[in-house]
């Protein structure tokens, strides 16, 4: 398998689709460093030369934020949201939805799994109803 930049990218795919296994590269950054690569977007991963695979990571390096650089300035944008208290960072700060949609129903990415209540509830008042129904019957 080639590695670029840490990742080792899919060799049996075409080129233009391995790249999209970096995070931050998508279909069309995909594209467009191939064309700047002179790569044909149709070649394996495994049939590229390491001449080939030095071009694209130097390209990567260069020009565009991908993988390490990236997460790392997402992660330091969200830290200075919670920081300086706004909506959107105290939304990031209590695991809630940031852009604005709703909470009543659904929203269970962000919030996990269901918190007990009413099923626990429920089950046992359907416990205290059996032992007295069987006195009933039984006296």
């Amino acid at each position: 398998m080639p590695r670029i930049l840490g990742v080792d990218i899919p060799k049996e795919k075409r080129i233009e689709i391995s790249l999209t296994y970096l995070f931050g590269v998508g279909r069309s950054l995909s594209n467009k460093i191939l064309a700047e690569a002179q790569i044909s977007p149709d070649k394996r991963a495994k049939d590229l030369s390491e001449e080939e695979v030095m071009r694209i990571t130097g390209i990567l390096q260069k020009g565009y934020r991908v993988e390490g650089d990236l997460r790392r300035d997402i992660s330091q944008n969200i830290k200075r949201l919670i920081d300086i208290g706004s909506w959107r960072g105290m939304r990031h700060k209590k695991g809630l939805p940031v852009r604005g949609q709703r909470t009543r129903t659904n929203a269970r990415t962000r919030k996990g799994p269901r918190k007990g209540g009413a099923i626990v509830t429920k089950k046992t008042t359907e416990t205290a109803k059996a032992p007295s129904a069987a006195k009933a019957k039984g006296g």
